[in-house]
């Protein structure tokens, strides 16, 4: 988790690139503006843009903000977090906006729990994480590398599949679970340019068991040709599966 935070603590000080997390919270305010309700104490998880609170503040009194990126946090006026390690007050939040981090915890049923535990009664969870239908591209380009140097190595974060989040969800004790798939497609010129964009959305590899080194000559070079093979008119498409889900807390036993 430290080097989560040190991911997004990069991304922070090398300028953040924004045009996939500010789709997805300006769909979260686009459903939010459907709920006919206004909420008093809203929790807004991920935060790479200090703007984002005073957006929702359109639909909520007070937005508090935590990232488990100290810098994000800092900027937004909020706190650092470890989502399935600590939690926010009890109760203290009747909206929950839980924007591209949940999808990199170590133990996403535990952080949903602690989450439930935040939210009031009749409280509102609505957010997004990836797919596991991200970077095929990236996935494909990373199996060449590794043919090359003859070792398997994970280089990309294993991610939920579509049909797995309702009943974790519903497993945390959330009523009413919806789920919707946005498969966005990006046009890169180069493996470079994709790599570039993961590291500016602080999305390359944390895993515990990631490479000890980068790639070396000759499997760059057979990734970077597994990428290109798939270009059309110089561009290779590149896939990010955006899940957006909400729930309720008690909703449904109220009827």
């Amino acid at each position: 988790m430290e080097l989560r935070a040190r991911r997004r603590d990069r991304a922070a000080r090398n300028g953040v690139e924004l045009f996939l997390y500010e789709r997805v919270f300006a769909d979260c305010l686009d459903r939010l503006a459907l709920v006919q309700r206004r909420f008093e104490n809203a929790l807004l998880m991920g935060c790479p843009d200090p703007e984002w609170p005073a957006r929702l503040k359109d639909r909520a009194s007070h937005v508090d903000v935590r990232d488990p990126g100290p810098l994000f946090a800092a900027a937004a006026g909020g706190e650092a977090i470890i989502e399935d390690r600590s939690s926010p007050p009890r109760g203290a939040s009747d909206l929950v906006v839980a924007i591209g981090t949940l999808d990199t915890v170590n133990d996403l049923p535990l952080a949903l729990r602690l989450i439930v535990e935040a939210m009031a009664e009749d409280a509102m969870l609505i957010g997004a994480i990836s797919g596991g239908e991200t970077l095929p591209m990236l996935r494909g380009a990373m199996r060449a590398a590794d043919a090359v140097s003859g070792v398997a190595a994970p280089h990309v974060h294993p991610r939920i599949e579509a049909a797995a989040l309702a009943p974790l969800l519903s497993g945390a004790g959330l009523a009413m679970p919806v789920v919707d798939v946005d498969r966005v497609e990006v046009g890169y010129r180069s493996f470079e340019r994709l790599v570039g964009d993961l590291r500016a959305m602080a999305a390359t590899n944390i895993l515990a068991q990631r490479p000890a080194r980068s790639l070396g000559r000759r499997e760059l070079l057979a990734a970077k040709q597994a990428f290109e093979e798939s270009a059309i008119d110089g561009r290779t498409p590149e896939a990010f599966e955006i899940l957006h889900f909400s729930a309720w807390k008690n909703r449904g036993a109220r009827g």
